[in-house]
Formats: C-alpha cells, structure tokens, sequence
C-alpha cells in the first residue's frame, strides 16, 4: 500500500513526509482543465448555503454545467477509481478521467500543477500531508458536506482530516498496525505484553533464529504504543501544538519500560530487523508473532492459510494500546474548475458504499461508523481486527513539524533498545533535538 510505502520504507527519511516533487508532465488532464487557472476556484456559489448551516445545502449542490473531472488515485486501487467514476458519472452525467499518481506525491504535484490548471480536481493524499497542501492554500475546505463528514465518519479520521480547525480532507480509509500471530505456536492471541514475553521466553532461540515477537524495533511508528498508550504524546491536543511535547513524560517513560523488557525475547540488534528479514521468518514460522500493518496481509494469508491470526495490539502497562494511524483522504484541488462536481465526487467515493466497495476490492479498512459495523466487515476477521485497533489509533500529527520528529526519537529507540541507554535521557534528548528543528524551521 502506499501509505505503508510512506511511513515504513523509508527510517532514512524518516517517514518526515517531505513532499518531492514530481514530473509535471500531465498528458492525462481532462480537457476543461487544460487552461492555464491563475487563482483559486470562486467557491462562493457552492457554499452559500452550506455557510448557514442549512443541512438542506448538501442535497442542493449540483454539478457545473458542462462539468468534467480528473481524478489522481493510486496504481493499487484503480480498480475501485473505475468503478467509483462510473458509478458517479451515470448519477451525475459528469465524465470522469483517472490518472495513477501515488498518493504520497501528489501534494508535491498539486503544487507545481495546481496553479497551472494541470492537476486533478480531486485528489487522494495521505492524511500527514495534508498540513503542506493546507497551508499552501491548495484545497477547497470539505465545507457543504461538513456535518455529514463529521456524523458519518470516526474521530480519528475527522482529526487527520482537518488542519488548523478546518475541514478540508473527506476520509475514505484508515491504516494502522495490529498484532499478526501463528496459531499453530500461539493457542490464543495474547492480551498483554506480559503475556508476549511470558510466551516468548518458551518459543525465543537465538542461535536458531527463532524469536517470540518481531517488530522494527528502532522505528517510532510501530514503537508509538510503548510511548503513548501508558500518558506520552505528540504535539499536544489532536497533534496541533507544536510546542507541546510529552515523549519524553512520566507516562512515556513508563511505557518504555516495557520496550525495554521486550528484549528479553528478541535479543537482537534493531539494525536486524528490517520489513523483508521479518516476513521471511514469520512466513516460515520462526517468528511467532509480528507487529505490522494490514499490507502484509495478503502474503501472510498464503504463507500460514488458516493458522494465520490477526488481534489488536496487546495492552501496555495494563493499557490499550494506542498506535500511530494514517488516514487517506479525498481533496479538492483550490483551482479546479468545477468545485461542485469534485466535492460530489469526493463526497460520493468516500461514503459508506464506497468505502465497502474498497474494502471488498482491495482490503482497505473503512472510516464511515456504519461500513465498520457492516457485516462484511465484522465478519472478517482480519479487517475487524485491524478496524478495533484503528478505533484506539491516533492519527499522526499533520502539522508541517511532525517532519522534525522522526529522526531523533527513530535515533533514541536503538540508543535504548541496543546500548541500554537510559529511556529518560535519550528521550529527553530526542525531545531537545525536536524543539531544536521546530525553533530552526520557526526562524526562517
């Protein structure tokens, strides 16, 4: 998945969600886009009435005459764009043109062919993305459809799609971390990590690479539950505060405790562990359980067929697990033609239809509160699995200095974990480094 490209290959960047930009050869554009647009769509006439409140104003839009789109989706769900463009022209009568731009590069492409006319109307961003574009005044807020975005959809994902206290994003699915396990070693998904180690001191053998648990240990994204869950945090309220850091609080370091027993069944360097080495040993039963996300599902489905497991994250310190969360998001180009037509179209691929019809495609996890209760979701047992982790998730923060934070707690982990640093100094030390990146970037 391309959110699971974002966040997990990339430690040496840090999974900072710096933007590159991308080629701005967009032969794909749809044709009423194609002249050069020099401001932001006047959006005026499609938010008179949502502005009031009126919940009336969201059956009242109608598409602009003569309206046609261009919609930018990811190469591994075009499967479900088709389906959703044809559904909505033939409600609609409004042409739809797909074009595969990863999701983790279109706020880089929105940027260069945003202001030209170039770029989709709508867009399919990673959630942590959504501080650039935002601040950049790039999108349209999700105004019309606002209240029934927030009603219909979870917390978490109303919160990774909002930036600054403005609606802008229409969730469409959600990604976390949950715990995969082999049933044929594991009887029963444990409940505590006291539960993995007491487990783990009967499976774990160094010397025939076998070990209880795996996890990227030295990567803040998957060691977030050993921070947040027992009282640590990013970026204070809803990750907004910038000044606001607790990594490195009472309850953080408390939860650290746990990471650190952990290493008691898996006595191996961080810098061992990577996606590849833990799959491998997973996939041939030499590692019991692995802490990973819903990417990995497939090919652990055909590696362990029925004795494949799937439970959410143990508790910590006697606490649910709280893991970091990605949301992918629709967004509507600020200088898209037809403002109308993209926000039916965001609005009509993120609803809780939609959202069944990309779980039933390609496996994604649904935001929309009644898709999560549908059975073909809580009759799955890995995806429910995955959506009750999802409900303790927080979404990563999107403010533009979550890039700062990265580097420094993805260093003080290993310190920690392979030269029994102490976890107080070398969090009090990656939390300096951080209010030292954010001042930095402040001065500018």
């Amino acid at each position: 998945m391309e959110l699971k490209k974002l966040m997990v290959l990339t430690a040496a960047f840090s999974m900072a969600v710096s933007i590159t930009a991308c080629s701005s050869n967009n032969n794909g554009n749809n044709g009423g886009n194609a002249a050069a647009t020099t401001a932001p769509a006047d959006n005026a006439t499609a938010t008179n009435a949502a502005n009031s409140g009126d919940a009336t104003a969201a059956g009242d839009i109608k598409p602009e005459e003569g309206a046609s789109l261009l919609v930018w989706e990811s190469k591994e769900e075009r499967v479900f764009a088709e389906e959703i463009a044809k559904q909505f022209t033939a409600k609609y009568n409004v042409p739809v043109k797909i074009e595969e731009v990863a999701p983790p590069d279109q706020v880089g492409k929105l940027t260069q062919d945003g202001p030209s006319g170039l770029a989709a109307d709508v867009v399919l961003i990673p959630h942590d993305n959504l501080g650039k574009a935002a601040s950049a005044s790039l999108l349209l807020p999700n105004d019309i459809f606002a209240e029934q975005t927030k009603a219909a959809n979870t917390e978490a994902s109303i919160v990774g799609s909002s930036y600054d206290g403005e609606l802008y994003g229409y969730p469409r699915a959600a990604e976390t971390y949950a715990l995969y396990y082999n049933k044929s070693l594991v009887k029963e998904a444990p409940k505590t990590f006291d539960d993995v180690i007491a487990f783990g001191k009967t499976f774990t053998d160094k010397a025939k690479n076998k070990y209880g648990i795996m996890w990227e240990v030295g990567n803040m994204y998957f060691g977030y539950p050993f921070i947040a869950s027992t009282g640590g945090y990013l970026f204070g309220k809803d990750g907004t505060d910038k000044d606001d850091i607790g990594l490195n609080n009472e309850g953080a370091i408390e939860g650290l405790k746990t990471f650190v027993k952990l290493k008691e069944v898996l006595p191996i360097k961080s810098g061992d562990i990577n996606a590849d080495i833990k799959r491998s040993l997973f996939s041939s039963g030499d590692v019991a359980m692995d802490m990973t996300g819903p990417w990995e599902l497939a090919a652990y489905k055909q590696a362990l067929g029925d004795k494949l497991g799937v439970a959410p994250v143990p508790t910590v310190d006697g606490k649910t697990a709280i893991t970091f969360s990605g949301i992918k998001i629709f967004a509507v180009n600020a200088y898209t033609q037809y403002p109308n037509a993209a926000k039916l179209y965001a609005e009509f691929a993120s609803s809780k239809e939609s959202q069944l019809e990309l779980n039933k495609l390609v496996g994604s996890i649904p935001t929309n509160n009644e898709a999560l209760k549908d059975p073909q979701i809580t009759g799955d047992p890995y995806i429910s699995a995955f959506a009750e982790q999802a409900k303790n998730s927080q979404p990563m923060p999107s403010i533009p200095e979550m890039g700062n934070v990265w580097s420094p707690v993805n260093a003080a982990l290993p310190e920690i974990w392979d030269n029994n640093a102490d976890p107080k100094a070398a969090m009090d030390k990656a939390v300096q480094q951080i209010k030292d990146l954010n001042n930095g970037a402040a001065a500018k």
